[in-house]
């Protein structure tokens, strides 16, 4: 493996992203990006999906994952990037082995649906499952050398409405467990992701719902003591016409007379231009408003006081070269 290099991000010493977001954000995709910007230069990164969705082999363009970890792409300069997704059954098997040696006695408890008996009644049991193979990985050593297995680990974590509720497992169980094995690992896992090496990020769109929904996700995220991450602005389109003329279309002080002259001197009919100008007029006055409302929601968001990436809107989607430019461009930015 090459060499792992020391680098200045704003996210020095995070170990752990969980990377969160209202549907339809690009969750997914801003998650398997940063990835591979984290592996960027010879490390080694787990990306690590909760939800049971297989989104991250949609986004790598792979067949569905099993439940192990295993190598999915090389990052820029040599770094590699392994996959885990999570299933809660599996985990509860290797929970009853970890703890109880009873990983046989858990199969059949499986077929006989006792382990789906108890995440029903416990939700929260759930959740200290899956996050509690997240954060064993973030602490895991290499027994020959001493070492991080993983220099950094991301998770594809749930939606924001439900991200606090997710990572407060300790909570969660308080009244399932007070003592022993159950409450001991809840609060292993607590200890790992209200640490300073992790940090939760959003991804938003500069539109109003997302937007408030991370505003209201940094809330509760602060006042339930969980670390704060920066907020990923994905799909950010170019404004695409000067601030001048942005602004007069935005205060209808647009000249359709000039844009109607300079059609004409571009060869087109005196009868044509007229009508084409005033359809132009309006489409840049909708232009206008789009991008007022879109700085608008930027400025919200800057007010929170966290880091804040724009990510480019791909034109040709976010594909396996989607990826690799996402990745760079948050690396360019100083978020890996």
């Amino acid at each position: 493996m090459g060499t792992r290099d020391a680098r200045d991000t704003d996210w020095d010493g995070v170990r752990l992203h969980v990377v969160s977001g209202k549907g339809g954000t690009g969750k997914t995709t801003v998650a398997a990006a940063l990835a591979l910007a984290l592996a960027a230069g010879g490390r080694k990164v787990l990306l690590v999906e909760v939800e049971g969705r297989q989104g991250i082999a949609q986004v790598f363009d792979l067949p569905p994952l099993p439940y192990e970890e295993r190598k999915i792409a090389v990052a820029p300069d040599g770094g590699d990037v392994y996959a885990l997704a999570i299933d809660p059954e599996a985990a509860m098997l290797d929970y009853l082995e970890m703890f109880y040696g009873m990983k046989r006695m858990g199969k059949a408890l499986t077929r006989i649906g006792v382990v789906d008996f108890a995440t029903t009644i416990a939700p929260g049991l759930r959740d200290v499952l899956v996050t509690g193979k997240t954060s064993e990985a973030v602490r895991r050593r290499d027994p020959r050398t001493g070492r991080r297995v993983y220099d950094a680990v991301v998770m594809d974590a749930p939606p924001t409405g439900r991200i606090v509720r997710f990572l407060n497992v300790t909570q969660e169980v308080a009244g399932l467990a007070r003592v022993g094995p159950i409450r001991h690992h809840a609060d292993l896992v607590r200890g790992v992701f209200t640490s300073p090496e992790t940090a939760v990020h959003f991804v938003t769109l500069l539109e109003e719902m997302p937007v408030q929904e991370t505003l209201d996700g940094i809330a509760e995220l602060r006042e339930t003591k969980l670390p704060v991450g920066g907020i990923f602005i994905n799909m950010v389109r170019p404004a695409g016409l000067p601030d001048p003329v942005l602004e007069a279309a935005f205060h209808k002080r647009f000249d359709t007379a000039e844009l109607a002259v300079g059609l004409k001197a571009t060869g087109l009919a005196e009868r044509d231009a007229g009508p084409l100008a005033e359809a132009l007029a309006r489409e840049i006055a909708e232009h206008a408003q789009r991008v007022e409302l879109e700085n608008r929601e930027r400025r919200t968001l800057a007010s929170v006081g966290t880091p804040c990436y724009d990510l480019p809107l791909l034109p040709d989607g976010a594909d396996l070269a989607g990826l690799y430019e996402l990745a760079d461009t948050l690396r360019t930015r100083g978020a890996a």
